[in-house]
């Protein structure tokens, strides 16, 4: 054996070390004995299972933040107590049945390690339970009770989500935990953004700038194939339109008829 694979296989036993140690502490439990006998035998068992049913190999970081596992341990407790409640609620609800349904819930920061603490974390919460874990897709399907909604599937997925970034936080890897930062810091730049244009957007104007009437807006008439611009006037005496223009078509027809009025009004103050 070359020293390479001396080593590959001694890492490998170290990886492997904390695994078969829960093995033959649960082998001593089921028989509940706790002698040497005992403890040989799981040793065998663990190296029989390890060796055999070969599973791939979980790399333990060893990264824990206590504050953030504090938090994380005092909000699971508070979520198990209101699960609880709420599925002790919905049971002996009479009135409607509890919705159910298999939610899809695609993980963003997992690896093996992270996607079995997300996935026993929510079946332990009362209300949903895993049913599928496909692990090249990091994908969880969770059966959940107490949907009747869109919106409430939504809200199941993102408090999922929730546990993961909570989970990351606490015992993530140091890739895991500067690819979640950096995503929050892009959210949060993002958001003030938007903010930023909002408020640009709903700011009044100090002044008001005047609106030019467009000639097409406008009435016009047409003399030798030239378009002019026709104010709408009105006359006091007379509602009618007329034209600026002392020559156009329509001023001299208004004083045409200013004639002919002015005529009769002189005929009825010559012969009364």
């Amino acid at each position: 054996m070359s020293p390479g694979s001396k080593r590959s296989l001694l890492r490998d036993i170290l990886l492997q070390l904390p695994f078969m140690l829960w093995l033959t502490v649960l082998w001593m439990l089921l028989w509940h004995q706790f002698t040497p006998l005992a403890l040989l035998t799981g040793i065998l068992v663990a190296i029989f299972v390890t060796r055999v049913f070969r599973l791939p190999t979980v790399e333990l970081v060893g990264r824990v933040n206590p504050w953030y596992a504090l938090v994380f341990v005092v909000l699971f407790l508070g979520a198990v107590v209101m699960g609880a409640i709420s599925v002790t609620i919905q049971v002996f609800d009479f009135r409607r049945q509890p919705g159910a349904a298999i939610v899809e819930i695609p993980l963003r920061y997992a690896d093996d390690i992270v996607t079995t603490h997300v996935a026993v974390t929510a079946s332990l919460i009362p209300g949903s339970l895993v049913v599928e874990s496909d692990r090249n897709r990091r994908i969880l399907y969770l059966h959940v009770i107490g949907v009747h909604s869109r919106a409430d599937v939504d809200d199941f997925r993102d408090e999922v989500l929730r546990w993961e970034r909570r989970i990351v936080r606490a015992v993530g890897t140091p890739q895991q935990y500067r690819a979640l930062k950096a995503d929050e810091l892009r959210l949060a730049s993002s958001a003030q953004a938007s903010m930023t244009d909002a408020g640009n957007g709903d700011a009044p104007s100090d002044r008001s700038e005047p609106k030019e009437a467009s000639d097409e807006s406008a009435p016009h008439c047409d003399h030798g194939g030239v378009r002019h611009r026709r104010a709408a006037v009105r006359d006091p005496h007379r509602a009618r339109t007329v034209d600026p223009r002392p020559h156009g078509r329509v001023g001299r027809a208004a004083d045409r008829g200013d004639v002919r009025a002015g005529r009769r009004y002189g005929h009825q103050r010559a012969h009364p």
